[in-house]
């Protein structure tokens, strides 16, 4: 679901799937499941390059509130699992799984094609405790920017829950700008799974966005059924996205250029052209200053 209150109300809710990856599982599903493979090209592809590049060159790193320079993971000299990405990027900041697992809900390639507005990274140590999440965001232009909520934005009362209010300083829409606050509050699923992220000016509301439902097993009839229910899904999706920036276009929303604040667009991976006179740019930049 996703509803924009301002300048104009706009709503819609449509109904998807989603794969939840215990990263450790990928290579026993790849044998398992004839429409899934593992890093070659299959009706569903999961390629791990796909996902939090975070060894690839930075565009206007900084250095985050908890003093870690975002900029700390250095081009790979050689090629390391998404996993061990993660595990890094978790160890630099002081967090340790020892053996715990990580559950990634996302989607894979369709028919080769990949698009996912977000995709979400939930961390869990030996225990079974889910200690921290990740939410990472790609736009239309193909940038990527995780954001990090850590031990610190756990949710007492609610176990596996964390929740974030952070400046996006990143490319999400040309109806909002890159000043807005990004508003996580993140879910380890369960039997269900419940999401949602709101963009914030300020301290009004300007958009909320859920994505809620039960688990289904991963089993070969379903991923058959889901093929034939859900076609060419991750082509639905951005399909979607760009006949609703079309409608709030007809509806005369203001909107903002790729190009207009560049030096705002910051911590983000493959970042485009409009904004990148070159790709290795990691200009350290003063720290965001964190919403409340």
């Amino acid at each position: 679901m996703h509803h924009r209150f301002t300048p104009k109300e706009h709503h819609f809710n449509y109904r998807i799937f989603l794969f939840a990856f215990d990263l450790d599982e990928l290579p026993e599903l790849n044998r398992r499941l004839p429409l899934f493979s593992l890093n070659r090209s299959n009706l569903f592809s999961f390629r791990e390059n796909d996902f939090f590049p975070v060894t690839e060159p930075i565009h206007h790193g900084s250095v985050g509130s908890n003093g870690l320079n975002l900029k700390e993971h250095p081009a790979a000299t050689t090629p390391s699992s998404l996993k061990q990405r993660l595990l890094d990027h978790l160890a630099a900041r002081g967090i340790e799984l020892n053996g715990g697992r990580i559950m990634l809900v996302t989607l894979p390639r369709v028919c080769g094609y990949l698009f996912n507005p977000v995709s979400f990274y939930f961390c869990y140590d030996a225990t079974g405790k889910c200690v921290a999440s990740l939410a990472e965001v790609t736009n239309t232009f193909r940038e990527m920017k995780p954001y990090f909520l850590g031990p610190d934005t756990a949710v007492a009362a609610t176990p596996g829950t964390f929740h974030r209010r952070t400046p996006k300083h990143f490319y999400v829409s040309p109806f909002s700008d890159v000043d807005t606050t990004f508003d996580f509050t993140l879910r380890a699923p369960g039997e269900r799974l419940s999401i949602q992220i709101d963009d914030y000016v300020g301290e009004a509301r300007t958009l909320t966005s859920t994505l809620a439902g039960p688990r289904r097993e991963l089993t070969n009839a379903r991923l058959a059924w889901f093929t034939l229910k859900y076609p060419l899904i991750t082509l639905r999706i951005i399909t979607l996205i760009h006949w609703h920036a079309a409608l709030l276009w007809l509806r005369r929303l203001p909107w903002f250029p790729k190009a207009a604040r560049s030096t705002d667009q910051r911590d983000l991976y493959r970042p485009h052209a409009s904004i990148a006179t070159n790709a290795a740019d990691a200009t350290k930049l003063p720290a965001p200053t964190e919403a409340a």
